[in-house]
């Protein structure tokens, strides 16, 4: 065990602490931004136009023919939109400074034209399988690197992302609901968890159809709730929001520049920081979100695309800034604390007791819909590996991983969860810039061609 340990650890080392996938996900953002052409700035409004021009929490029912392009949205959000938003930019300020959300917004302004590939080439080569449509890195990496590499690069990617997101990850969500139920009921995370891995094997058995039905209802409402209670929050600390939004901006380029700057922290530190948790966050490069968007029924790839760079957007310049300034606002920085405490917090230094309830609602809310795509996007590359004989076994495995997740904290565990999550970049990534020809020519209405059948 001390020798696995200490693979994950020098692995883990090497692939974030040492800015290795930082600068391949920025880097390949940077990229697909210039060959795009700015595609974030000049397909904004498009793509705000067909978010609410599709908006509905009572859609059309999802089946094997796909799903709406608000369903495919609100499913890639459920995922996008978990504890990260939360902890993630209370971990990002403390150890960052304020200045490392002005690297938040500037990693996910990149990502949001990744994001934008990742999503057509879901769409591109998508395909039918025992009836039912379905997509994501695995098939378009299959298309960039033919053969054996190919085959190799694209199981290498499934197996990494049903361990990172499907087993890991899951503990990792349901964990945060444990623990945050636990300091605001006083109930036992070990409870929490038995119910929600009851409801969880419910909406997983009811497959697409129960999923997307989930998540058009559910991320709306949550993103509503949390939103207004960030509002309220910064109205109430009205007095130093302007001061708040200076320190993002002067603290990203001199942290020691004004008051309430953490000592030590320096201009890399707070780069470092803000496009990690960033990435993290929002998820653009790392191959997760695709398997929602190959799914929409769309007219033409881009169209997905699209919607798609919303998703980083509401993720990022939305819910995760509003955390940001309700943490910044409310001055609980120099406290020392990090993390989930931190928000907690600066929550409850406006809400009183009720902070802890507000947070502990919005993290069963986040966290449990991360779970949901998360189990979705690792169920797609079950079926690709060993077909739906495959499903029902990796659905119970899931269900036993939230149980153990919201009981136990392994620091292995978390950390192996990193790692894959690591480890599945490199070959999205990879298929990505090898097909970002394709991208470009999408992009320009080259390429009409849609999904295969086999």
């Amino acid at each position: 065990m001390e020798v696995l340990e200490q693979i994950v650890k020098t692995l883990n080392t090497y692939l974030w602490d040492k800015n290795i996938l930082l600068v391949l996900l920025c880097g390949s953002g940077i990229y697909f931004t210039i060959r795009l052409r700015f595609i974030q700035v000049r397909r904004f409004r498009s793509g705000w136009k067909r978010l609410f021009g599709n908006f509905s929490l009572r859609g059309k029912k999802a089946g094997d023919d796909g799903m709406s392009s608000f369903q495919a949205l609100t499913t890639a959000i459920a995922a996008q939109v978990g504890t990260g938003n939360i902890a993630g930019a209370a971990t990002a300020i403390a150890s960052g400074g304020p200045g490392a959300i002005f690297w938040m917004w500037v990693s996910a302004f990149f990502g949001m034209a990744t994001i934008y590939g990742e999503a057509v080439l879901a769409q591109k080569y998508k395909t039918v399988v025992d009836g039912a449509v379905t997509g994501g890195p695995i098939y378009y990496i299959r298309a960039a690197f033919k053969g054996k590499f190919g085959r190799f690069l694209a199981g290498f990617f499934s197996v990494a992302i049903i361990l990172a997101l499907g087993f890991m990850g899951n503990m990792v969500q349901s964990n945060s609901i444990g623990e945050s139920f636990k300091a605001a009921f006083h109930v036992k995370p070990l409870y929490v968890g038995i119910v929600l891995a009851v409801i969880a094997a419910f909406i997983f058995l009811g497959g697409v159809k129960r999923i997307a039905a989930f998540t058009e209802k559910v991320v709306p409402v949550m993103a509503a709730l949390y939103i207004t209670g960030c509002v309220v929050i910064l109205f109430i600390n009205h007095a130093v929001l302007l001061d708040s939004i200076r320190q993002i901006f002067v603290m990203a380029f001199n942290p020691q520049a004004m008051g309430g700057g953490v000592l030590g922290i320096t201009i890399q530190k707070a780069l470092r920081f803000g496009v990690a948790r960033g990435l993290f966050s929002n998820e653009a490069g790392m191959g997760s979100t695709p398997h929602a968007h190959a799914l929409a029924k769309v007219q033409k790839p881009q169209d997905q695309g699209e919607v798609a760079m919303m998703g980083v957007f509401i993720d990022t310049f939305v819910i995760l800034t509003l955390t940001a300034l309700v943490i910044i606002s409310s001055g609980a920085v120099s406290s020392g604390e990090t993390g989930s405490v931190l928000a907690q917090m600066a929550f409850d230094r406006a809400f009183g007791s009720f902070g802890t309830i507000f947070i502990a609602i919005c993290m069963l809310f986040f966290a449990f819909s991360t779970i949901v795509g998360w189990y979705f996007f690792g169920e797609t590359n079950v079926k690709a590996l060993f077909g739906k004989a495959g499903v029902k076994v990796y659905a119970l495995i899931v269900v036993v991983c939230i149980v153990l997740g919201s009981a136990l904290k392994v620091d292995l565990v978390w950390n192996m969860s990193d790692m894959f999550n690591g480890l599945m970049v490199a070959p999205n990534l990879l298929a990505l810039l090898a097909l970002s020809g394709t991208v470009s020519r999408i992009a320009k209405g080259e390429d009409t061609e849609m999904f295969s059948r086999r």
